[in-house]
């Protein structure tokens, strides 16, 4: 009796198993975050100062036995401050940027911790720079890209991340001046399906 229940007990565990890797969890929702953005320069333009921008937009996940790839597509407005040796300002960075996150997520039934990492993709909008002396705003490429992690969790249908991102590329094409984004983001986000 004892080793019947114990094939038994193996074997619905197993079949559970089997079922988690053949039937893959999707999840699709929407998302906001605040951002906490500086640029690290190692030209003389920049002293930069964090200042807070946003981002809006839609995520997605899809997992299979306890890891996921959840793809993100949001648009992003940076904010930093500067100092020249001169003068103060103010610089907006907006841009469409497309993370895509590896990751894993532990815990039970609706509620669940992730740790997530993955590149990001960004592909400048607009932007602007308060004090035109200090830059020239037609030397900043329209694309760059960096790597993100963070960890969050979900609450039944509610998310909540923590995430740095660090920019990889030069923002600027002037060889005077390397520029990166670094950026702290707090986000919510609701699971749609």
């Amino acid at each position: 009796m004892k080793k019947s229940l114990l094939t038994l007990i193996c074997l619905v565990v197993a079949i559970s198993a089997a079922q988690a890797q053949l039937f893959p969890s999707i999840k699709f929702g929407v998302k906001g975050a605040l951002g906490f953005s500086s640029l690290t320069s190692e030209g003389k333009v920049f002293n930069s100062d964090t200042k807070t921008g946003y981002q809006l937009g839609l995520w997605g996940r899809v997992g299979v036995a306890g890891f996921h790839v959840q793809p993100e597509a949001y648009y992003a407005n940076k904010k930093i401050g500067f100092k020249t040796e001169t003068e103060n300002g103010d610089a907006t960075f907006k841009s469409f940027d497309v993370p895509v996150l590896l990751g894993t997520k532990i815990g039970i039934g609706p509620v669940g911790f992730r740790i997530q990492a993955g590149p990001v993709f960004s592909f400048a909008q607009d932007g602007k720079v308060s004090l035109s002396s200090a830059v020239d705003w037609d030397k900043y490429k329209k694309t760059s890209t960096g790597v993100i992690g963070g960890i969050g969790a979900d609450i039944s249908k509610l998310t909540i991340d923590l995430r740095y991102e660090h920019g990889l590329s030069d923002l600027n094409e002037s060889p005077d001046y390397n520029q990166k984004i670094r950026m702290w983001t707090i986000g919510l986000g609701f699971a749609i399906l």
